[in-house]
């Protein structure tokens, strides 16, 4: 009994080290800033992309169309509850499939979700929602960024979907009435959250960044 004592102390020992460094390194890795403004000051910038947080969760938010991309071809009005295509914005946010279509409250979160998420063990999905604008403000930030990385943008964003050319869309599921989940590759983890993602799509897109973030925070600080 003794013994089975101390292997559980130790046990609990290693969780909370574990816990304490992964804690540290997300904060101090967090703000190390990768492309800054001065390597890329001779670009002209003209296609408007925002990054916008929910407090918890980051989104890439990118016109809906112009002489670049149509998102209409894969992302469709009508696969949204409102059909409306007078929109302006289109965001995506990736995140483990099963905190999107069965925790739509926290309420709601299961032990089995959260485990699968946290050990990466679990498929995931792509969230997007239409914009006519937005209002920039502490969890809304507008960025204007070049022709030539905006197509790097365009390219990890239709990377991230199962199927890059013909996203599959999961029928049935929505937030609201202009939004919709699509299959997307990949799994969360503790490692790589839905706000690593959003930090990557920034360091494609040649874009100040954290050099490594899990969290919303560690994307906005490199905005203020």
């Amino acid at each position: 009994m003794l013994k089975t004592f101390k292997i559980l102390g130790w046990v609990i020992l290693a969780i909370i080290t574990f816990l304490v460094l992964y804690i540290i390194a997300v904060y101090l890795i967090s703000k190390i800033t990768v492309n800054s403004d001065s390597a890329f000051i001779k670009e002209q910038k003209t296609i408007p992309i925002y990054i916008l947080s929910n407090g918890v969760h980051t989104d890439i938010v990118v016109p809906v169309v112009n002489d670049i991309k149509d998102w209409r071809n894969q992302i469709q009005f009508s696969q949204t509850q409102s059909k409306d295509s007078l929109m302006n914005f289109i965001a995506f946010g990736w995140g483990d499939k099963g905190f999107y279509l069965d925790t739509p409250e926290w309420s709601d979160l299961k032990a089995s979700t959260a485990l699968k998420a946290a050990f990466g063990v679990s498929s995931s999905a792509m969230h997007t929602t239409f914009f006519k604008q937005l209002k920039e403000g502490e969890d809304c930030k507008r960025i204007l960024i070049s022709k030539e990385n905006y197509q790097k943008l365009v390219s990890y964003i239709s990377d991230s979907f199962s199927n890059p050319t013909n996203p599959e869309w999961i029928e049935g599921h929505s937030y609201g009435k202009k939004d919709a989940f699509y299959e997307a590759k990949g799994s969360y983890s503790l490692f790589y959250t839905c706000n690593t993602w959003a930090n990557n799509a920034l360091k494609a897109a040649n874009q100040k960044a954290s050099l490594w973030t899990v969290y919303d925070k560690g994307i906005f600080c490199h905005y203020k």
